[in-house]
């Protein structure tokens, strides 16, 4: 389940871009602009990408089933990837496309001086939605770089309203520049040429979004501090000799897998070892919460050696 303060985070986008693009539609078309219609064709999508991540949200908090005994919690991963998708195919293909139809037939923009109060106001908006989606990556970010913050995240909705958020201002600050220096300079082809850099910055944004996407819904491991300090409650349970294996997989922001294959003392009784099992499970989900399932194996070290080479032959 994603972070309250994450819904926040899509919720002030949410508005904000639904009110930009009903004004930005409206600035098109009384004015002609390209750029301004690849502005509201990027609001609308932005728009539709907030829904995306709510109905994301939705459905990652169903129950697990026998269907689905971990849990629906990757579609929200599943969702994020449709929103990079839909960045790409629709707000950037939509924008080059303008932009190449008035390269093709250029025309001046009539009344410019609306085009800056609209673009003006929905920077104004842009800004307010992403410093609150920048405050909560701050929130989450601690010591580490921002990019870094993004690498490593396992929720992908604060993330995903920033990158969203960030091309949007990039996106507004790029109409602005075509559409003056286009009438600065009596040369309507520069609005469509910012119609086509929208497209770029579009893409780029999209690409992001799929890259991380991808990572998330392959499955990735819990962070090296959390894995550390899973070892740390091992090593300091008794009559534990070894460590075999430990793997981590998020099946969420915070609904993570943890499994362990441990070598037992062979002088413990078969009770000992159930109760050391249970004791390790208690301490790991208080102190790691977000390990929402824990399986415990035992295995003395060598027989776990030889199902790994077992595993690694190839098929006859």
């Amino acid at each position: 389940m994603a972070h309250p303060e994450s819904k926040k985070v899509i919720y002030a986008a949410l508005i904000g871009n639904s009110l930009i693009a009903v004004t930005k539609f409206a600035a098109a078309a009384f004015t002609g602009s390209s750029a301004m219609f690849s502005e509201a064709i990027h609001s609308v999508v932005d728009t539709g990408n907030q829904l995306l991540l709510l109905h994301g949200l939705r459905r990652a908090k169903r129950p697990a089933d026998d269907y689905h005994p971990f849990g629906y919690g990757m579609e929200l991963y599943f969702w994020t990837f449709v929103v990079a998708i839909l960045v790409f195919a629709v707000g950037a293909g939509i924008s080059f496309y303008e932009g190449v139809t008035k390269l093709l037939d250029p025309h001046p923009v009539t009344n410019p001086e609306i085009n800056y109060i609209v673009l003006g106001v929905a920077m104004v908006f842009e800004a307010g939605a992403w410093w609150i989606a920048y405050k909560e990556m701050r929130r989450i970010q601690g010591r580490r770089g921002l990019f870094e913050t993004v690498r490593k995240s396992k929720d992908p909705t604060v993330f995903t309203v920033l990158f969203e958020d960030s091309a949007a201002m990039l996106g507004l600050f790029a109409a602005f520049v075509g559409i003056a220096l286009g009438q600065a300079l009596d040369m309507p082809a520069l609005d469509a040429a910012a119609s086509l850099v929208i497209a770029v910055i579009l893409a780029g944004t999209a690409t992001l979004l799929a890259y991380e996407s991808k990572g998330l819904l392959i499955g990735e491991a819990a962070s090296p501090a959390t894995v550390a300090g899973v070892r740390e409650i091992v090593a300091e349970a008794p009559g534990i000799t070894a460590i075999n294996e430990l793997l981590t997989i998020h099946f969420g922001p915070r609904d993570v897998l943890l499994t362990l294959s441990l070598d037992f003392n062979d002088l413990l009784t078969a009770g000992e070892v159930e109760e050391a099992i249970s004791q390790m499970e208690r301490q790991i989900k208080t102190r790691f919460p977000q390990f929402t399932r824990v399986f415990i194996e035992a295995q003395s070290g060598e027989g776990h050696r030889r199902a790994l080479a077992r595993d690694a032959e190839p098929p006859a």
